[in-house]
């Protein structure tokens, strides 16, 4: 089959500028073949190469004494202690969701798993973080029901608990919904697998699945923004199989325990191309493919079609030769292929042969290290004007509450989270529903803590605090479950890195994410890059997910219990009643004005310390974050079934989103505990009311909880039904 003549169409088609190609002519100095073109495109595209945000990525805060393997490969590696390492990282599957929900989301998911078993990690836990356009929509409730039916049929399939997620809902999804998925793993820290070939000569092993032609081009259309061609993307996303996964998953932990294996990848975005070159690149080695020995399953594929294709379930290795055949005896069993594509070389090429025709031969260090690298030009946020609360009109307390709990971005996710399998292998101690979600470390008193947080408008009025909130939630969603957080990883949205107002949003968020970090010890030990969500020129809302992980060494230092009858409701955090960009502003009055609250990261440390130090006095606890103190303690009766009385009804008192705060439910006298200890260790902790009853009720306003359970957790049902 004759290659298409390489034309600048051809060129724009494949993504790269003028100034792109110029640079790839100047490196290998003759025209590129197709295939070769095809390669470029891939290797250099934003979703690969991060050309636009590596700069602003440098700055993060990436290591610690607990970090064992920080950002650059497949996943992250933290210490827990005793010989164990946790695994995890998010990545986005946004674009092929929006143009396939099911297989996009699904597929979304199937790639994190392999991430995390690729370095020897078996997964223990999921989480999801999705972001949909409005309600009324013409698509909105197609993507509901196709990417909560992809995430949950693959993850059920494969075996994994989910532990928790976000689900939201703005007008700035309309055009580009969002899939973030998180994957985490647990393994021996002495037996953790990382992608750096070494050794002239070593076989390169193709491992899995068959190659077809689905995904071709899929990071490349990952890096563009959406317009009215969407519909020709569909042949770019990629088909997933979960019960191919599943046993490739125990193929490839069978394999590693013979000890044949010297590096192994993951076959991600931009398929054979991408795995390749960063094996060959991080070992300084060369890599020889012969094509011919790739496994397919579509006939007469192109070398183009093959290095391009994002196929699921395939990994590549390289062997130890001796050991080939009880290797392939591995993977003959699990009824996967085994196959031998090529060998490392001492030479600094990427030579990709079908036949006996070269179809690619290019330097491989300069394929994976020359992607351009910009400094985009950006313009920080305007401060946004600050919102005086008494611009507020005060409401009926209840009256508002019931607002919020009957809208789909603050109502209960039951609907979402019950098609997802959140028991699979027994290990789960808390799940979705409420705050994090807690995994046991099987065979020991471990638990791990979960949480994924970000709250987008925040982060539109002011990137660097709407960034720093971030981390300070998910800080708190894991310290009320008596967790010690160890580390993070972020999954950058974003839309058009190339207009300097998206930048400055980019660049501030990342300032603020990385403050963060660094003050409540969480750095990023992995994560992920989405530019281009956009559609038609209308970008998304600024959305810089947070995935974190925490520790508890000990169950009896776990905070899990429920409020009861005659608790005491605590607060602790000073509440001035900030109202800007906040749910209630959103949901009741239909406004979206004022600044992000302030984040104090010295007060979040200092009030997380305090929980830890206390957990024995806490009976339930959650952080206060959309909705205030308000949805916050309906939220935490409703969950018991048991009523509650705040002494306040004063609308900012009850909604303010003020940050660095947690409601704490315990007996009278664990409260009076509480409070000696929170004066010695100068924190402000305040009595706002009790629980009991079967009313929930603030100040003079009053509801039956029955009646408001049903508004809560039978709102996103009939809405999506």
């Amino acid at each position: 089959m004759q290659e298409p003549a390489i034309t600048p169409d051809l060129i724009e088609a494949h993504g790269l500028k003028p100034d792109e190609y110029a640079r790839i002519l100047e490196i290998i100095g003759r025209e590129p073949t197709f295939t070769e073109l095809g390669i470029f495109s891939a290797m250099w595209n934003e979703h690969c190469s991060y050309k636009s945000s590596k700069k602003w990525l440098r700055t993060l805060p990436t290591t610690g004494p607990q970090v064992i393997c920080g950002p650059g490969e497949n996943a992250g590696v933290v210490d827990i202690g005793d010989g164990q390492a946790v695994i995890f990282k998010m990545e986005s599957h946004n674009h092929p969701s929006y143009i396939e929900p099911y297989q996009g989301a699904a597929t979304g998911v199937g790639g994190i798993l392999r991430d995390v078993f690729t370095m020897g990690a078996r997964p223990i836990a999921s989480m999801n973080s999705l972001s949909f356009g409005e309600v009324a929509h013409h698509k909105t409730r197609q993507l509901v029901h196709g990417v909560v039916a992809g995430v949950g049929g693959y993850g059920n399939c494969f075996g994994v608990p989910c532990a928790g997620g976000e689900v939201r809902f703005d007008a700035a999804y309309n055009g580009n919904c969002l899939v973030n998925a998180f994957a985490a793993g647990l393994a021996d820290a002495d037996k953790i697998f990382y992608s750096a070939a070494s050794g002239v000569g070593m076989p390169v092993v193709y491992l899995g699945a068959k190659t077809g032609r689905d995904g071709v081009g899929g990071a490349t259309m990952a890096s563009a923004e959406f317009d009215e061609s969407i519909e020709e993307k569909r042949p770019t996303v990629q088909v997933g199989d979960p019960f191919t996964e599943k046993r490739l998953m125990e193929a490839t932990l069978e394999l590693m325990a013979t000890g044949a294996v010297i590096s192994i990848q993951d076959m991600g975005a931009a398929g054979l191309t991408c795995s390749a070159v960063e094996m060959g690149d991080k070992g300084g080695l060369g890599v020889k493919l012969q094509l011919d020995n790739v496994p397919q399953r579509e006939d007469n594929m192109t070398a183009y079609e093959m290095m391009l294709s994002e196929s699921q379930e395939r990994m590549l290795m390289v062997l130890r030769p001796e050991l080939e055949a009880e290797a392939r005896a591995v993977f003959e069993k699990w009824d996967l292929d085994f196959a031998i594509v090529g060998e490392t070389i001492p030479e600094d090429r990427f030579l990709i042969m079908q036949g006996n025709e070269v179809k690619a031969d290019l330097p491989l260090a300069t394929l994976a290290g020359s992607a351009p690298e910009y400094d985009r030009p950006w313009v920080a946020t305007d401060p946004a004007t600050p919102l005086d609360p008494a611009d507020v009109p005060q409401i009926d307390a209840i009256d508002g509450l019931r607002a919020l709990i009957g809208s789909v971005n603050y109502c209960s996710r039951e609907w979402v989270y019950e098609q997802y399998d959140t028991m699979v292998m027994a290990d789960s101690a808390r799940t979705p529903g409420f705050g994090g979600g807690l995994i046991r470390v099987h065979g020991t008193d471990k638990l791990l803590a979960f949480t994924s947080d970000v709250t987008p408008r925040y982060v539109a009025a002011n990137p660097y605090e709407g960034g720093k909130q971030a981390v300070a939630e998910a800080y708190r969603n894991l310290t009320a479950l008596g967790a010690r957080p160890l580390a993070s990883t972020d999954n950058l949205n974003f839309g058009n890195p190339e207009k300097p107002e998206i930048m400055g949003q980019f660049v501030g968020a990342l300032k603020g994410i990385g403050e963060a970090c660094s003050a409540l010890d969480m750095p990023i030990v992995s994560g992920n890059v989405s530019l281009y969500n956009e559609t038609d020129g209308t970008a998304i809302l600024p959305t810089p997910t947070i995935g974190a992980v925490g520790l508890v060494t000990d169950p009896e230092t776990a905070i899990t219990g429920e409020v009861r009858e005659g608790h005491v409701a605590l607060v602790l955090g000073d509440t001035t009643g900030h109202l800007g960009q906040s749910a209630l502003l959103a949901e009741v009055f239909n406004r979206s004005e004022g600044d992000a609250p302030h984040v104090d990261l010295a007060a979040e440390k200092r009030h997380g310390d305090f929980i830890r130090a206390n957990n024995q006095l806490i009976k339930a606890c959650t952080d206060l974050s959309d909705g205030g103190l308000a949805l916050a303690a309906f939220e935490l009766a409703e969950a018991a079934g048991v009523g509650v009385q705040l002494d306040s009804s004063d609308t900012p008192m009850l909604f303010g989103e003020d940050q660095a705060r947690y409601l704490i439910a315990c007996n009278f006298d664990q409260a009076e505990a509480l409070m000696i200890a929170a004066g010695q260790a100068g924190v402000a902790l305040h009595s706002v009311g009790k629980f009991g009853g079967n009313t929930v009720k603030f100040g003079g306003a009053e509801a039956s909880l029955a009646e408001l359970s049903a508004i809560y957790r039978g709102t996103f049902g009939e809405t999506f039904a």
